[in-house]
């Protein structure tokens, strides 16, 4: 009768040991899965996009909306312009040459206002894994920039 209690007793204290270890084990890799997903968590890609046009312009007259940024996420990046009235949609206006990693791309838009009102425009950059890629992927967005033509 001691014999059995013994064995009892000895193969509790062993699946308890196999438990505490598996628990153990279980932490430590959770934990360890937590730093790296922390550490590569914030690791952005470098880049932005900035576009120009003046405050105010005439009504008939020509005036310049100007853009240009950098993303080091693709490996060619394309820049375009678009422009809207009236809070409807987002229209493109024109966009400029493709520019590999490394070089700054950018667009030059002559723009003539045929009515008075705020327009608003905005530069965005498109991602490109080769310079005849046919399928472009938005990367970033500039803050709309308002021109009031009067």
């Amino acid at each position: 009768m001691t014999r059995t209690t013994r064995t009892t007793r000895m193969t509790r204290t062993k699946k308890t040991g196999i438990k505490a270890r598996g628990g153990r084990a279980a932490v430590i890799g959770a934990l360890g899965l937590a730093s790296v997903a922390l550490a590569t968590g914030p690791a952005f890609a470098k880049g932005g996009v900035d576009v120009k046009a003046p405050h105010t312009a005439q009504a008939g007259k020509a005036f310049t909306v100007t853009a240009h940024g950098d993303d080091d996420a693709s490996s060619y990046l394309r820049i375009c312009l678009e422009n809207r009235s009236g809070g409807k949609a987002w229209h493109q206006v024109t966009c400029g040459a493709i520019a590999e990693r490394g070089t700054e791309a950018k667009v030059t838009a002559r723009v003539k206002a045929a009515h008075r009102g705020t327009q608003q425009y905005r530069a965005v950059a498109y991602g490109l894994l080769g310079p005849n890629d046919h399928h472009p992927v938005r990367q970033r967005t500039s803050a709309p920039v308002a021109v009031n033509v009067r």
